[in-house]
């Protein structure tokens, strides 16, 4: 098969691309009755909890549940279509007594992977893949993938810095990005209609600051303000951002108002698909600040999207961070974050790399041909 690019991408099963905890949690609810209900959102991390989440366990050693594991929606379509584009390999962590049901079932649904391609066991970090998808941010973490990207789930909330995505529309085009990545790239911000300019960088980078210098300085872009559950009276206010209860802004998720949702530092943000239409829709540019999943799912929802990776010093991405009005648990997470964020940097379009405000808002202005 001649594929689109020269790359390789190993996959995951398990709510990857078969449904596992969740398929779990609805045979717990049948049988134990649970009221309230069971939901996913209850295993919020890897592991047992000493919760009722625990008694899904069970399943994980019956040759059954195996043997049943429904496949994900799209989840065939999306196979089909990235082995289009890449060789496509399978890495699954099974009991051994299971691997022969495994085997049996990945070749079953999904023919276009090659039997030879179909790696089992858990050491995923002995891999060597160009991306390796999955949803345990263990295996994102020790990874040797040059491209290691998390299926964003309930239990790898808590995940910073790293490129993950919610979906498979999301993984393709993060795909299509990387692979233009290895060639020289043309001028990629127009001006000839209106478009997206998301700036992307570490905590402490100045983004917000940068952003908002630019808006002071041309009238061709307006700002989209994005939502988060980080408790604006915990923190030092951020005019990019509306805060929401994390209920609200589940319902908001799961009611497809938001076209993005990502988690960051422990809190969760997103941005809402009729915000970005009404301002182009005005005849504006957009202008937002994102981490690298919100700027991929921009890609992957709108055109002439351009994405700018701010780039600063480590030494003072480290003091702006130590010194913000925020909790520990928040600045370590944000401190943790950065050299997964650097990496980044090589996936937008442009990179700003500056000492001062002033020089970073210069070159941005170059960069969209701004007077």
């Amino acid at each position: 098969m001649s594929r689109k690019y020269r790359l390789s991408t190993a996959l995951d099963i398990d709510d990857l691309l078969m449904e596992c905890t969740a398929y779990a949690i609805r045979l717990a609810n049948e049988k134990y009755k649970f009221d309230p209900p069971m939901t996913i959102y209850e295993k919020e991390t890897w592991g047992k909890l000493g919760t009722r989440v625990d008694t899904i366990y069970q399943y994980f050693s019956d040759p059954e549940f195996y043997r049943t594991q429904p496949v994900y929606e799209g989840a065939k379509e999306f196979v089909r279509k990235l082995s289009q584009m890449t060789e496509v390999y399978i890495t699954t962590a099974v009991p051994p007594e299971y691997m022969g049901i495994r085997a049996k079932r990945i070749m079953e649904e999904f023919p276009e992977i090659n039997p030879d391609h179909i790696y089992m066991g858990s050491r995923k970090d002995k891999i060597q893949m160009d991306i390796l998808f999955d949803d345990a941010m263990h295996n994102i973490l020790r990874s040797k993938a040059k491209y290691p990207i998390l299926m964003r789930r309930p239990w790898n909330q808590q995940a910073t810095g790293m490129l993950a995505v919610n979906n498979y529309d999301e993984f393709l085009k993060v795909v299509e990005v990387i692979a233009e990545s290895y060639v020289a790239k043309e001028d990629s911000f127009s001006s000839d209609e209106p478009g997206i300019v998301v700036l992307v960088g570490p905590s402490g980078s100045g983004k917000s600051k940068i952003a908002t210098r630019l808006l002071h300085k041309t009238d061709k872009f307006q700002k989209l303000v994005s939502y988060t559950t980080n408790d604006p009276t915990a923190v030092e206010k951020n005019e990019w951002y509306n805060y929401v209860p994390l209920e609200e802004f589940r319902q908001m998720c799961d009611s497809g108002e938001m076209f993005q949702s990502t988690m960051y530092a422990g809190h969760c943000y997103g941005s809402k698909k009729a915000d970005v239409e009404e301002i182009l829709k005005s005849g504006h540019h957009v202008l937002t600040t994102m981490d690298i999943c919100g700027a991929m799912s921009l890609k992957t929802n709108f055109k002439n999207v351009t994405t700018i990776y701010i780039k600063r010093e480590k030494r003072a991405l480290m003091a702006n961070i130590l010194k913000k009005n925020s909790s520990i648990d928040d600045k370590v997470n944000r401190l943790t974050a950065i050299e997964f964020e650097e990496h980044n940097a090589q996936i937008c379009d442009y990179v700003v790399d500056f000492e001062n405000y002033d020089e970073a808002v210069a070159k941005l202005c170059d960069i969209l041909k701004i007077q």
